[in-house]
């Protein structure tokens, strides 16, 4: 799969849809609960147009580096559950910048077809290339044997960077440009911090009944 995946910009119509999504499970649960929460919105006003939540079982153990074949199952359910179109996801997780080259962004990505961008809050492997500023805005590449394979981001002064990778059918300049794009007042991109909240909340509200 990962030599299917695409790092360049390989959509010709402007993106009017941008997909976030997210899961979340409750730790210890014996029923292995996951909850998947897809925030669609405006690529031009961030407006949200279409929420879709799920609840299912993992499809799949937890193992490093293999967290595609956890998530995805669920990932493609939710995208399934839209009635609106999509034009790029922003996944919660890495893309390329992942050992093998698939990451959860890059896995969805070649199994819809459709353009990914990895949106993570930590670092899977390779190290920044130079030290990253605490100004918002500042950016340094992460590289992995010799080859730049994301960039660390720092969204909002003195928070913790994000990784930005390409997922599939996207350039990493391109990635770059449209997560920040997608920011307000907070350290994540609208679609995933949505889709953050919504995961969460379908959860909370599951174990609450």
């Amino acid at each position: 799969m990962a030599a299917s995946v695409i790092i360049e910009d390989s959509f010709e119509k402007p993106l009017v849809n941008i997909l976030g999504t997210d899961l979340s499970n409750k730790p210890f649960d014996p029923e292995k609960r996951v909850f998947g929460g897809a925030v669609l919105l405006s690529s031009a006003s961030l407006d949200t147009i279409e929420i879709v939540k799920r609840e299912g079982r993992e499809a799949f153990p937890y193992v490093p580096g293999l967290l595609g074949f956890r998530e995805v199952p669920m990932l493609v359910e939710l995208y399934k559950g839209l009635r609106a179109p999509v034009d790029l996801i922003m996944v919660d997780g890495h893309g390329i910048s992942h050992p093998r080259g698939l990451g959860v962004a890059s896995h969805l990505g070649v199994l819809l077809d459709v353009p990914t961008i990895g949106v993570a809050k930590s670092i899977l492997v390779g190290v920044p290339k130079n030290p990253l500023g605490e100004e918002a805005g500042s950016m340094t590449p992460l590289v992995w044997k010799g080859e730049e394979i994301g960039m660390l981001i720092r969204t909002k002064k003195r928070c913790s960077p994000l990784i930005i990778s390409s997922g599939h059918k996207i350039s990493l300049k391109r990635a770059i440009e449209i997560v920040f794009s997608c920011l307000k007042e907070y350290r994540l991109p609208e679609p995933t911090r949505r889709a953050h909240i919504a995961a969460n909340d379908y959860r909370k509200s599951f174990f609450s009944t």
